[in-house]
């Protein structure tokens, strides 16, 4: 283990500790606000220690968590819990019946799923950052910035939901992990993660660009080494081979990476569409829920919903539309105001990323990142702005446009926070252009000097440059404070409102 990777899991492990820790003293003190949330009845007696977990790690099951808790205590009940994907349920309730099983005396099925919640998602997140700092290192060639982008996500503005009963810090892990591998040329094995990865969040599917795009650079990198090592027929033969090779990669790709959300939905189809359960096989109080809100139960004795009738019947579809009003800029209304400006400092930090990369390589950008020659791919600027970014800046504008105009637009900042490198790397990359503590350059008071190295022994260790520019933050130029004061206060906000059923992003 490298120095840089121990000191990112000490700085990830110390905030997923102090998250625990303020979400339940948040949940203790600031009392619930009583929104219109999914809250299931409990249909399970509690035993002697559910009382004392529910209080330390109650915060933890609010909003859309109680739709994955419930799912992976009860399965797939109504049709509306169809918009979560299965995995996470499926690790939780993995860790409940084994992990945690002999505490089963003491603890209920629910009780064990909020313990797993709390042990997954920490163990989940500290696989995430080591797996964006080694995607960074590989992409970004910068050891700098690639330790500073991965301190500042153990800070991310999406705090809570990579800490409460969410999906986010899983998918985070595979879909960093994937592209990782994807750029070290394992591609069999990337398309296995990134596969993972869509059966725990739909938009999964949007990594297939990837699969897509990087074995084109490697294709196209060989037909030009075949240009000029082979000749006649031979080189022909390579081209051809180089093609196919490509054509099958991505075919196959594509399949894989798209199939737990295709078999999601056939499953979802079935039974809601066929269904062979009766309304006597749930138990009462479940059946009087669906009743009281409106939401459907698959029932063998009732008629089908209408959409199993449409040419193509998507359940995620349908759940999207009618239970959440997501659509093409259904959410751009005078009321949601306050929901555009809690997603405006993710959305600006994607477009300063599009923006700037644009600048730097606007005949690249032009090109769509097929550059003329090889030599840049081989041997590529480090930073932000060298070629192999392209493609991460296209995945981010994506999603950000995308975000922004079809789904609810508070959601942006976990969004992307979960799924895109990108808003890191340019955060540390303004802070290292310009911060100059980080760089030990004579400052207007010349009684602050950053230290970031201290001894001991006789070894030279590596400071958190995080922790160690916060005692100065008063003297930090503009945009550090800006970019501090965004993650720093949206992860602790996160806690103290989410938690206690406040609205967040």
């Amino acid at each position: 283990m490298t120095m840089d990777v121990r000191a990112v899991l000490e700085f990830a492990t110390a905030t997923r500790g102090l998250s625990l820790l303020l979400q339940a003293v948040f949940n203790a003190v600031i009392p619930d606000h009583d929104a219109d949330a999914f809250r299931p009845p409990r249909t399970e007696e509690p035993l002697y220690l559910d009382s004392s977990v529910e209080w330390l790690l109650g915060g933890l099951s609010n909003w859309d968590a109680e739709h994955f808790l419930f799912i992976a205590e009860r399965g797939y009940l109504y049709e509306h819990n169809f918009a979560f994907f299965p995995l996470f349920p499926i690790v939780l309730r993995g860790l409940a019946e084994t992990l945690l099983w002999p505490m089963s005396s003491w603890l209920s099925v629910r009780g064990r799923l909020l313990v797993a919640v709390a042990l997954g998602n920490t163990a989940l997140f500290l696989l995430s950052v080591v797996a964006l700092y080694a995607l960074s290192r590989t992409v970004l060639q910068d050891r700098r910035l690639a330790l500073l982008s991965s301190l500042l996500y153990c800070l991310t503005p999406a705090n809570v939901f990579m800490t409460a009963g969410y999906s986010e810090s899983l998918f985070a892990a595979l879909t960093f992990g994937g592209l990782y591998l994807l750029e070290k040329g394992f591609s069999f094995r990337a398309c296995l993660a990134l596969s993972i990865a869509t059966a725990a969040r739909s938009n999964g599917l949007v990594n297939i660009g990837f699969l897509l795009y990087l074995p084109s650079l490697h294709a196209i990198s060989k037909i030009r080494v075949y240009r000029t090592t082979t000749t006649g027929h031979s080189k022909v033969l390579h081209y051809i081979w180089a093609i196919i090779r490509l054509l099958l990669t991505s075919l196959l790709g594509t399949a894989v990476i798209a199939l737990p959300f295709c078999a999601f939905q056939y499953y979802g189809y079935r039974t809601f569409c066929t269904p062979s359960v009766s309304l006597e096989r749930i138990p009462a109080a479940l059946v009087s829920l669906a009743e009281l809100k409106g939401y459907r139960v698959p029932d063998e004795n009732g008629p089908p919903p209408l959409w199993c009738m449409r040419p193509l019947p998507l359940l995620y579809s349908h759940i999207q539309d009618v239970y959440w009003d997501v659509g093409f800029l259904r959410y751009f209304e005078l009321r949601q105001i306050p929901n555009f400006i809690l997603a405006l400092p993710m959305a600006t930090l994607g477009i300063m990323a599009a923006y700037a990369y644009f600048l730097a390589n606007p005949e690249l950008c032009l090109r769509l990142g097929l550059w003329d020659t090889g030599s840049h791919f081989d041997k590529p600027t480090p930073g932000m702005f060298n070629p192999r970014v392209f493609v991460y800046i296209v995945h981010s504008t994506v999603l950000l446009v995308f975000g922004t105009l079809c789904m609810h637009v508070q959601v942006l900042t976990r969004f992307m926070a979960s799924s895109t490198p990108v808003p890191f790397w340019i955060s540390a990359h303004l802070l290292l252009l310009n911060e100059p503590l980080l760089h030990r350059r004579k400052t207007s008071n010349p009684n602050v000097q950053l230290q970031t190295h201290f001894r001991n022994g006789c070894q030279h260790t590596p400071q958190n440059p995080i922790i160690a520019l916060l005692p100065y933050f008063k003297s930090c130029s503009s945009t550090t404070q800006s970019v501090l004061g965004y993650f720093i206060s949206y992860w602790v906000l996160g806690l103290a409102l989410h938690c206690n059923f406040l609205p967040w992003t």
